[in-house]
């Protein structure tokens, strides 16, 4: 094949490839040639069709085979022989009439990857903040843990219900009189305080009794999820069975067997292990995130036009959708339309710069995702789903592709992992109350 190079301009290339005309014959012949024991004609025993009959009948097919595969042997050749990178599959031109006995010429377009050098990390100069568990997070983890495990026992004729009582109701929802779908239910157990109901519903049935009926009058929030529903006022005719009230458990050794452990200590070991662990996943977050910016104010090389269109596509696809339905976030409301596309434009081209530089930086210093850490977080996704992780497993089994999501992060933090080891990072103490306001500002800032 002849090859010129027509476009070199930034990361875009294009080829004038020509296909002589004898090449082309060559393998129109081999293929007719193989098809030649494979068809069957009447009148023709196996192989032994006439080579004239064969051209005659299947000559065009078999041009159309041989050119397809031409393109795609010469775009594999020309990655090798010009150590091109693709970052998408290239625009083809081909000629809508071809006949054979002459050359076939086309045009191949394909945007490269750019050269991405590393940064210097050890020059990246960063904070890691720390917190310890505090005897007060302890304590409230514990009566947090004595809350999930308590029991519920009857309480006394007359008792008025309270707050943390367990009710059990019979109710039917009205609006305007009517009866609504979905707005009743019989022996219904329903925790006060547990904000299971919408806003309201709850706060007005403490200081009933059992054997009482009430009318709960209560407006759907203005989000909520069933459309007809958003906004309006419902009375709700609730019937109540029977009253009990929240038990719980002392800490003891009875409640540390309850748990697979043998004393008290254990249980509160267990429980600071797990405080110290979400403080360490949250500074670990934030580290990230300040790695991220560096890195993301560092990169201002170009990008493939091609691949941002498509990682701003993605992200636009969930912008208009919001947009649509009145859902934008706060900082978003008020602006227009195309100054939204201008600052989601802006996102998309940091998101990818930061993906093609965390690719090249993994690629080159050959960092891997062993299975261990694909094992790691698809426990972190089992315990999404409680109840439902046989399911959770076999999605991500059968699925690549959810796999490969599952990958990415995983990667991700690995790359982050490997830079910061390198990177100049300090640690600063810091107390839960100040990591919460952080993580809060960081939610807003998002």
């Amino acid at each position: 094949m002849q090859v010129t190079e027509t476009v070199n301009e930034s990361l875009k290339r294009e080829y004038k490839i020509v296909l002589p005309a004898a090449d082309i014959a060559e393998r129109v012949s081999a293929r007719l040639e193989e098809l030649q024991g494979q068809v069957r004609l009447p009148g023709f025993r196996p192989g032994k069709v006439p080579a004239s009959m064969l051209r005659k009948r299947f000559g065009k097919s078999a041009l159309g085979e041989v050119l397809e595969a031409a393109v795609q042997d010469s775009f594999r050749r020309l990655i090798d022989e010009k150590g091109l990178r693709p970052a998408l599959q290239p625009q083809i031109d081909f000629p809508s009439d071809v006949e054979e006995g002459q050359d076939v010429a086309f045009t191949l377009a394909v945007e490269v990857l750019p050269e991405i050098a590393d940064p210097d990390f050890a020059a990246l100069t960063l904070e890691r903040e720390s917190v310890a568990v505090e005897d007060k997070a302890l304590d409230e983890a514990v009566e947090e843990l004595r809350g999930r495990m308590k029991t519920f026992e009857a309480t006394a004729e007359g008792h008025a219900a309270e707050m943390g009582d367990s009710v059990l109701i019979d109710f039917v929802g009205r609006l305007d009189g009517e009866a609504f779908e979905g707005g009743s239910s019989e022996d219904f157990r329903l925790e006060l305080g547990s904000a299971t109901f919408i806003p309201g519903f709850e706060e007005q049935l403490v200081g009933v009794s059992a054997g009482e009926t009430r009318t709960v009058t209560v407006p759907f929030p203005e989000d909520y999820p069933v459309d007809h529903l958003k906004g309006r006022e419902a009375a709700f005719e609730v019937k109540v069975h029977a009253i009990e009230r929240p038990v719980l458990p002392e800490v003891d050794e009875a409640l540390a067997k309850k748990l697979g452990l043998e004393t008290v200590e254990q249980v509160r070991d267990e429980i600071r292990k797990n405080i110290q662990n979400d403080y360490d996943e949250a500074c670990q977050a934030r580290l990230k995130r300040r790695l991220l910016d560096v890195l993301a104010e560092q990169s201002t090389f170009e990008v493939p036009e091609g691949l941002l269109e498509a990682e701003f596509k993605s992200i636009w696809d969930q912008v208009s959708h919001a947009l649509e339905h009145g859902h934008l976030d706060e900082e978003d409301k008020g602006k227009s339309e195309e100054q939204l596309r201008t600052d989601y434009r802006a996102i998309a081209l940091r998101r990818l710069r930061l993906g093609l530089l965390l690719a090249e930086v993994g690629q080159r210093h050959k960092v891997t995702v062993a299975p261990e850490d694909l094992n790691k977080a698809l426990m972190r996704e089992m315990r999404r789903f409680p109840g439902q992780e046989a399911a959770v497993i076999n999605y991500y089994r059968q699925s690549k592709e959810a796999m490969e999501r599952l990958r990415a992060p995983v990667f991700e933090d690995k790359v982050c992992a490997f830079i910061l080891e390198q990177a100049s990072v300090t640690e600063k103490a810091i107390s839960a109350e100040e990591l919460k306001a952080a993580l809060e500002n960081d939610r807003d800032a998002a």
